[in-house]
């Protein structure tokens, strides 16, 4: 058994069950609905069913990280059990939050100077996070020490990818990224935002694409072309959806199809609600393992 601890944030989307199963705690963000504040806690406080519903009728959302005295409380009951702390953040390019945990990592090792918190940037989201997360289970529960295990996810990473695609333009109105005239015609043309996450975390739009049945063919090429050796691809497969089950089955669906040498089945989790804050329902995200991603 480690004599450390693997943790992350709750914004690493995938489910409690699977955090709990592979041993990864988790220090949970937070986010308001219409005033009312709560946790972002993998649908406990609010399903996630409920949040988008709220999302489509026009609710008011808002979110914010975990803060420095959060992560001190939750770093603090593994020290005082002589555990040293591996801990993985959400992309610096998407949020601040590594940076507050690195300033309670300071805190904390000022209590208890024997002990040793690492606190790694992903440069990821959402279950791209989650599919780096898990793959670090694998090397943690292998027997790799800590200082090994911040170093090999130093150096892959990057080679997390993650394509992203939306069939609901209202959230991008909202957050100011498009106009609402270019929605409306984005919504009579039935255009679908591609994006992807470069090297550096941060969110990057690709391609407009005309149509959801042509996007999910286009973001499945993606993987096709950018994932570790093309259609002989053997690692894992994520997905993440916004009250879009339908169409992420579809991508899983015709992932399967072409990948035939796939680890397991694409396994298909909610957009949490501190990334689904800002994307809306509509959205469907897919991860894999690839060459590194570009700066």
């Amino acid at each position: 058994m480690a004599n450390y601890i693997l943790s992350c944030c709750s914004t690493a989307d995938i489910t409690k069950e699977h955090f709990e199963a592979r041993s990864i705690p988790y220090v949970c963000f937070h986010f308001a609905l219409n005033g009312n504040e709560y946790t972002d806690d993998l649908g406990v406080s609010m399903d996630f069913e409920e949040f988008y519903g709220e999302m489509a009728k026009g609710a008011d959302t808002r979110t914010s990280q975990v803060n420095v005295s959060e992560y001190v409380d939750f770093f603090t009951p593994f020290l005082e059990k002589g555990l040293d702390i591996v801990h993985v953040s959400l992309s610096s390019g998407l949020s601040g939050t590594v940076n507050s945990a690195r300033n309670a990592a300071l805190i904390a090792m000022e209590r208890f100077p024997e002990r040793k918190i690492y606190v790694v940037d992903s440069l990821c989201a959402s279950s791209g996070y989650g599919l780096l997360m898990d793959m670090a289970a694998d090397k943690r529960d292998g027997g790799m020490g800590a200082e090994e295990l911040v170093s090999w996810i130093e150096e892959n990473k990057l080679k997390i990818h993650h394509w992203f695609f939306s069939t609901d333009l209202s959230s991008y109105v909202r957050g100011g990224r498009i106009s609402k005239t270019a929605a409306v015609f984005g919504g009579m043309l039935d255009i679908c935002p591609l994006l992807h996450m470069d090297g550096t975390g941060h969110l990057v739009p690709v391609a407009k694409v005309r149509t959801k049945k042509k996007v999910i063919r286009e973001i499945v090429k993606r993987m096709e072309e950018n994932g570790e050796n093309g259609l002989d691809y053997s690692g894992k497969c994520y997905i993440s959806q916004s009250a879009c089950r339908e169409d992420a089955e579809a991508v899983a669906a015709l992932i399967e199809e072409r990948f035939p040498k796939l680890n397991g089945k694409v396994e298909i989790n909610w957009v949490g609600t501190t990334i689904g804050a800002h994307t809306g329902p509509g959205t469907v995200a897919l991860f894999f393992v690839g060459g590194p991603r570009e700066l």
